[in-house]
């Protein structure tokens, strides 16, 4: 019987974490049995009024405990990894251009409840990849080859100068770090496997402008970079090819930063956005 108040003596009061999180400003008050009995007796409810009391008397206190952070990390979870398979499935195909898919449908494809699906097609509704039709589900965004066209030259505008400022300024030494990016977009065109390709595609480049030290700048590159890789083309053989020699010249630009060889990296980053599929 001794050891077991001996455990409820130690247990923490809701002023002693209070005063553990909280400025001394705005610290707060523990309330004795007697407030806690007048709030209580405010409701009409004398069992509280008891419960307060044997409560503070044991050293407990009657706030309901803050639900732990398990759950939410949980649900995050499995909504960012189903984010990341629609955005695969977008970018390889599985998901067709003017298709409408409803979150259910989905949720029972990839296992999951329709809710987390559901939260991942309304951040790819703000991403332009999908919209949504009411009572039916999410439409798959369908783009021109003009809209393509315009994401990649935006792209331009805002890389282009990067690199080349970044090529007079940034050591060898650390372009030398970025060779296993580049390899891995060698190595995902090699097998055609074109959402591996696109998740390595941007890490490189995201790498390469991540030298300037502007997050705001790196954030919006990869956002238009993101909506520039779907729709895929129709051919996969010509897709695999693209794939090729795309990944061929992140290869090549590299040599050239590394070696410092200033006209090569203008030519080579330049010729690197004249394609829908850079």
């Amino acid at each position: 019987m001794e050891q077991g108040s001996a455990r409820e003596r130690t247990r923490p009061t809701y002023a002693s974490v209070a005063s553990a999180t909280t400025p001394a400003s705005v610290r707060v008050p523990e309330q004795s049995c007697g407030e806690q009995a007048r709030g209580a007796e405010m409701y009409g409810d004398q069992a509280r009024t008891d419960q307060a009391c044997r409560e503070q008397a044991r050293g407990e206190h009657t706030h309901s405990e803050p639900p732990g952070p398990r759950a939410a990390v949980q649900r995050h979870s499995v909504r960012g990894q189903v984010l990341d398979a629609l955005r695969a499935a977008l970018v390889d195909g599985r998901l067709v251009p003017g298709q409408v898919y409803s979150a259910p449908a989905l949720g029972a494809r990839f296992g999951v409840s329709a809710t987390p699906v559901r939260e991942a097609m309304q951040q790819l509704a703000v991403e332009g990849a999908v919209e949504v039709v009411p009572n039916r589900g999410f439409r798959v965004s369908q783009r021109s080859p003009r809209e393509r066209a315009e994401l990649t030259e935006v792209r331009a505008l805002i890389e282009v100068p990067v690199i080349l400022r970044l090529a007079r300024t940034v050591p060898s030494a650390r372009w030398c770090a970025l060779r296993p990016l580049a390899d891995a977009t060698v190595t995902a065109a090699a097998v055609g496997d074109r959402a591996s390709y696109a998740e390595s595609d941007r890490a490189f480049h995201g790498a390469v402008l991540a030298l300037c030290g502007n997050e705001q700048l790196v954030m919006v590159a990869d956002d238009l970079h993101r909506r520039s890789q779907w729709p895929p083309g129709n051919n996969p053989v010509t897709r695999r090819a693209d794939l090729l020699a795309d990944a061929a010249e992140h290869t090549a630009l590299l040599d050239a930063l590394i070696a410092q060889d200033l006209t090569a990296v203008q030519s080579l980053v330049r010729e690197h956005f004249t394609g829908a599929e850079s």
